[in-house]
This record gives structure tokens, C-alpha cells and sequence, in this order.
């Protein structure tokens, strides 16, 4: 019995190697090339509406990209023949329209050469692709990640830290960024947030069972015991500390968020959601009170358009004239180079939300929005699909981390909740967000890759 059951194990993965993977990577073909072609008609159409004219340098350089993706591509149907076919065409499309919202708004400010914001996208990504590249190449199985649980835990805080450097950390309003040489500066906060959601997979794998012992039942629901809550505790201080020390709203509050959904799916208890609930509630009650930097976010989230609270022209202005945009775009929007983005300061970066809304509209947000959806959905998928605990729980890490980031951005440019300083995955203007959201499309390709090319239990 087990030889025929390990035969025709065997039959079925010859036959899923000569067929469903051609199949998956053809359909990736055809996704990537309609998102390249819709970027480029991004391109040609901001052309159009700003300047009149076509500018062949921009779309060359847009081509080099484009080459980049699809030498990704070529690489995944090399080394991972498995790999989900949705995910690269996705990230390459919402890169490719952020960047072309930041040419049309470098066009506003009259912004040419090294010193356009687009010009530096349009290299970050060049950067980012080949990183990509490189992850998918050298990391030819995604589990030997979790033999360094512990020291991706030391690298992630040991990122957090850099900005504290004499000699290396940028001041500014938020102390987040750290300065290499002089030549660049990069936000080590997007590559910690990797490293941390390695290291919460690899440790709920080795403490799930004592995470989900039983504890005292109250309102029809367990609730764990004392000594179980230390981890979130802990993790629940490290936010807190990021934000008193760093000023930086947004990266505490995905850290902890990111470790409570992978909690919920290592344990399955609705108790972690509901105690992770409180204690961020308990978190923004106390940053608020002793902070002046949260409070005047929630002052200016509450009060937005009272000039006798708010500044209109001071401290209001940015939320209220990203509002604005979108209003102006309403249903279809402005068009592509002919709205008014650049009023907004910071468009490029904080408020490319705003910018796309004005000039897509409503239907073009939500079609972005559907991207946003169908990626994460996609990441989720792929972590239940997985049948190693470790799998599923960084799969399903890393796709939740883009969601709440998504999730804090739009709600704070449209006035949901408090606006805090992340970037919007994929279109915002930075090269280190950029670097780190392909990092996580390269280990999304490759651990569904992994998953699919796991042997199934066959009963015959």
C-alpha cells in the first residue's frame, strides 16, 4: 500500500510540474504585460494633460522598468515555476501609477534632472526590482528562515535603533531616518518591520502551545493566563517606546498590529484580538495625554475644519486640502495632468492618496483600492495554503502588514482616523518603503512557490 501510494504521489507532482506550472507563469506573462501597458498609458497621459506633448526620455526609462519586471518574470519561471502568478503583476502596476503621479506632480513644481522625485522613484525601483531578483534567486527555501528567529528579533530592534546614532540618525519631526555617508538616507523602520514579522512567525511556531492553553473563560470567551501575556506585553511596551522616542505613530502602531493578527492566527482566540484592542485603546489614551506630537494629531483629526481650534493655514492645512482634492475629482476625476495636486504639500509622499483621488476620481481609488485587495487576499491565501505553521504564519504576517498600512494611510488622508506618518505601499514617494514592499513580494513568491510545491497526503 504505501509503495502505491508513494508512486502515485509521485505521478501527480510529474504531471503538476509539466502543466500547472507553464499554466500559472502564462498567466503571469499576460497579467504583467497589461500592468506595464497601463503604467505607460499613466505616463502618456500625464504627458498629455500637463505638458501637450510626448516626452520619449520619461517613457524610455518607464521601458527599463518594465524590462526589470519581466526579467523577474524569466527568473521566477526559472527557480520557482510555482509561484503565485498574481502577485508580481499587482506590485508592478501600482508602482508603476505611483510613479507616474509623481512625474505629474514633479510637472507642477517644475522639478527636472537628480532633483525630480520621479527621477529618484524610478531608481529606488530599479533597486527594488533587483533585490527582488536577487531573494528569489538566493533564497531557494524560505524555511531556513526560521533557523534565525532570534537573530532576525536582534536585527529588527537593532534597526529600530539606528536613528539614535550620534553621526548616523537624521532629527527631524520624527526621529526615523539615519543618513549612509552622506550620499543617501534610508527609513530603517521599513526593513525592521520584516525582520520583526520573521521573528513573531518563528517564535509563536516554538510557543503556540503554551499561547493557546486553557484560561479562565469570562463572557463566553478564553481568555489566556498572566504569564501569557508577557510576549504581548513586551511587544506592546517596544510600540509604546516608538513612539515616545521616535515620535513615530504610524511604525508603532503596525508593529504591534502585525504581532496581534499573526497571534490570532497562531492561537485562533478571539481573546488576543479583544486584549490587543484594549490595549491600543490603553496605548492612544496615555500617548495623548503625555505627548504633545499624538495629541496635535488627534487635535487636528477631531477639528479639521474649526479655524478656532485648528490653524486653516498652520497645522489643518494639509488635511483639509487633500480633502479638498478629492472632492474635486469626485466620481471620475480630473484627469490624468489636469488637476491640481501639487496645492497639497507633500503629494508625493503623505498625500499620494489625495493626488491619485483627484485625478482618477473616485472609480480610479477604488480600482486602486481593488489592488490593494486582491494582493493581501492573495498573500492570506497562500499562508493557508501552506502546511508548515512557519509558512503560513510569515505569509500571512507580511500581507497583513500591507493591509493596515494601507489601512492607516487612507484612513488618515480621508480623515477615518488620525493621520500618522507611514507611506502608502508601492506609490508613495521613498526609496526604502519601496525596497522593503518588493522584499515582501520576493518572499511572497517565494513561499507560495514553496506551498505548492509540497507534497499532498494521497489516500488510496
Amino acid at each position: 500500500m504505501s509503495a502505491d501510494v508513494s508512486a502515485d504521489t509521485s505521478v501527480i507532482k510529474a504531471l503538476k510540474r509539466m502543466r500547472m506550472p507553464q499554466t500559472q507563469r502564462n498567466r503571469e506573462f499576460w497579467l504583467l504585460l497589461f500592468a506595464c501597458a497601463l503604467s505607460g498609458a499613466a505616463f502618456t497621459l500625464v504627458q498629455l494633460g500637463a505638458l501637450g506633448l510626448i516626452d520619449p526620455f520619461i517613457l524610455f526609462m518607464g521601458g527599463g522598468l518594465a524590462v526589470l519586471a519581466f526579467a523577474l518574470h524569466i527568473v521566477l519561471r526559472v527557480v520557482a515555476s510555482d509561484a503565485d502568478p498574481f502577485v508580481l503583476p499587482i506590485a508592478t502596476l501600482l508602482t508603476g501609477l505611483g510613479i507616474a503621479m509623481i512625474y505629474r506632480l514633479d510637472i507642477a513644481e517644475h522639478y527636472t534632472g537628480w532633483g525630480a522625485y520621479s527621477t529618484k522613484q524610478l531608481a529606488w525601483t530599479a533597486i527594488s526590482l533587483a533585490g527582488a531578483i536577487a531573494v528569489v534567486i538566493l533564497l531557494r527555501n524560505y524555511r531556513i528562515l526560521f533557523r534565525y528567529t532570534y537573530l532576525f528579533g536582534l536585527a529588527g530592534i537593532l534597526l529600530l535603533l539606528l536613528p539614535f546614532i550620534p553621526g548616523v540618525g537624521i532629527r527631524g519631526a520624527a526621529d526615523v531616518w539615519v543618513s549612509v555617508g552622506g550620499l543617501f538616507s534610508f527609513q530603517p523602520g521599513e526593513l525592521a518591520k520584516i525582520c520583526l514579522a520573521i521573528f513573531f512567525a518563528g517564535y509563536l511556531v516554538r510557543t503556540r502551545e503554551s499561547l493557546t492553553s486553557v484560561g479562565k473563560v469570562f463572557l463566553g470567551i478564553t481568555w489566556p493566563r498572566m504569564r501569557e501575556l508577557g510576549p504581548v506585553i513586551v511587544v506592546w511596551l517596544l510600540s509604546l517606546g516608538i513612539i515616545v522616542a521616535q515620535r513615530d505613530l504610524g511604525t508603532g502602531m503596525l508593529i504591534f498590529g502585525m504581532f496581534i493578527a499573526m497571534l490570532y492566527v497562531a492561537t485562533g482566540k478571539t481573546s488576543w484580538v479583544l486584549i490587543g484592542l484594549v490595549m491600543v485603546a490603553a496605548g492612544v489614551l496615555v500617548a495623548t495625554q503625555i505627548l504633545s506630537y499624538v495629541r496635535g494629531r488627534f487635535t487636528n483629526w477631531l477639528f479639521a475644519f474649526d479655524p478656532s481650534v485648528v490653524d486653516p493655514q498652520g497645522p489643518g492645512y494639509q488635511l483639509v486640502q487633500g480633502i479638498f482634492g478629492l472632492a474635486h475629482g469626485g466620481l471620475i476625476g480630473t484627469g490624468l495632468g489636469q488637476g491640481r495636486p501639487d496645492l497639497t504639500p507633500l503629494a508625493h509622499s503623505d498625500y499620494i492618496i489625495p493626488s491619485l483621488g483627484e485625478e482618477l476620481g473616485l472609480i480610479g481609488l477604488f480600482a486602486i483600492l481593488c489592488l490593494y485587495m486582491v494582493f493581501v487576499s492573495r498573500g492570506i491565501r497562500i499562508g493557508i495554503a501552506g502546511q508548515d505553521d512557519f509558512g503560513k504564519l510569515l505569509a500571512t504576517g507580511l500581507s497583513f502588514t500591507i493591509a493596515l498600512q494601507v489601512f492607516i494611510m487612507v484612513g488618515g488622508v480621508t480623515r477615518v482616523i488620525p493621520l500618522t506618518g507611514l507611506t502608502t505601499p508601492f506609490l508613495a514617494a521613498g526609496g526604502s518603503s519601496l525596497v522593503a514592499n518588493w522584499l515582501i513580494v520576493a518572499l511572497l513568491l517565494r513561499i507560495s512557490d514553496g506551498v505548492r510545491r509540497q507534497p499532498r497526503v494521497v489516500i488510496g
